[in-house]
């Protein structure tokens, strides 16, 4: 069978959320599937060390999908055309986006609805093209697969979707991480904290990642914490919004805040397995990689009580209300003062990581994708 993916997100250097679960995916799937037939449709010069296999015919098509307008030109008009030309059987798209103009079954990926939930933090044409096209693509989808009972279940409340048409594959992370010995901990917080403890927040620094709040409350929780612990900060200020910024500049321990920016896959490792625990208190989540990321280094969790991080987290975190500073605060002192609870949530992290692999999410989305392209032959 022929299979075309979009696959516009697999971008050297610059893989995201969206990006590592095409990528460990496709990986695994195009390779242990040398019996189909894949075209990978980017939309600027691709990298080579995306052509995972033999059985993979990467496509440039034009223009650059990189704003509502181009999304529009590249799925409505260049992906058909695309189609025409490869003949294929099926058409995959991992971050969501369809092609309402073309009769080629169709399968996508939908990670979260934040957009519908929270509209007002995107940009206004961001947003109003998120909520106009993705419910006619969840209608379009001869398949739909999502990365947690939560989204599932969000996309059956919101749009109407049949249940029985929603595989969940739940993501998994990096499997290079793992924990780290005492001296590369030292070495790491030499090089990044000044050799102090920090707790650690990892992801795009967009405001449903609740920075606005996280902000303030480390400054509540230093007012009775002296131990010189530290905030560490990985990401890109690509969604810095004024709200964040706010926070940031009220803050009495802004001082104790470090900003690392982007960091390498081999030195975000090391920072995560040499964190004092990390703080991923965002208001929603489709799933919540950092969480994994964490159990992965024998790193503490403290996450939010909403959307799908408790079903990720389980019992093998603390767990706060995203939108209670207090509560935030309250879980930092906990885990600063706490090292049997650290410990305890060591222990059951590293257990619940065995529920989670990017193994376990490429079988499982294989299969979603037989059930479509097995749906297709149906229909001809």
């Amino acid at each position: 069978m022929k299979i075309a993916v979009n696959t516009r997100l697999l971008l050297k250097g610059k893989l995201e959320g969206i990006g590592w679960f095409t990528y460990e995916n496709l990986k695994r799937i195009t390779t242990q599937h040398p019996e189909h037939e894949f075209y990978f449709l980017f939309d600027r010069q691709y990298d080579e060390e995306f052509i995972f296999s033999k059985n993979i015919t990467p496509m440039v098509i034009f223009p650059q999908a990189r704003h509502p307008f181009l999304y529009y030109i590249w799925f409505e008009h260049a992906i058909p055309r695309a189609l025409k030309k490869t003949g294929a059987d099926l058409f995959f798209s991992p971050d969501g986006y369809l092609s309402l103009r073309t009769d080629v079954p169709s399968m996508n990926v939908f990670h979260d609805l934040n957009f519908e939930h929270y509209p007002k933090d995107l940009p206004y044409v961001e947003r109003r093209f998120y909520r106009h096209y993705f419910p006619e693509y969840a209608h379009k989808a001869l398949r739909i697969a999502t990365v947690s009972e939560y989204s599932k279940k969000d996309i059956v409340n919101l749009y109407g979707v049949d249940k029985d048409k929603i595989d969940v594959v739940f993501n998994g992370a990096n499997e290079s991480f793992h924990p780290v010995d005492e001296e590369v901990k030292k070495t790491t917080r030499e090089r990044f904290s000044s050799g102090n403890p920090y707790f650690l927040f990892v992801g795009s620094l967009h405001p449903r990642k609740n920075l606005a709040r996280l902000f303030p409350a480390f400054d509540q929780f230093r007012e009775t914490n002296d131990q010189g612990i530290k905030l560490l900060i990985v990401g890109e200020k690509k969604w810095w919004t004024e709200a964040i910024e706010n926070a940031y500049e009220q803050m009495k321990f802004k001082s104790d805040v470090i900003f690392t920016g982007r960091l390498e896959v081999s030195q975000l490792h090391q920072v995560i397995a040499s964190a004092l625990a990390i703080t991923y208190v965002s208001y929603f989540e489709g799933f919540g990689i950092p969480i994994l990321e964490a159990f992965y280094c024998n790193t503490p969790v403290i996450t939010s009580n909403v959307t799908s991080m408790p079903e990720v987290a389980g019992d093998a975190a603390l767990l706060v209300d995203p939108m209670s500073i207090t509560s935030i605060a309250e879980a930092m002192t906990k885990m600063a003062g706490d090292e049997n609870l650290r410990n305890r949530l060591i222990e059951k992290g590293r257990e619940r990581s065995k529920m989670f692999s990017w193994q376990k999410s490429s079988e499982r989305l294989w299969q979603s994708i037989e059930t479509a392209l097995l749906q297709s032959k149906k229909r001809k």
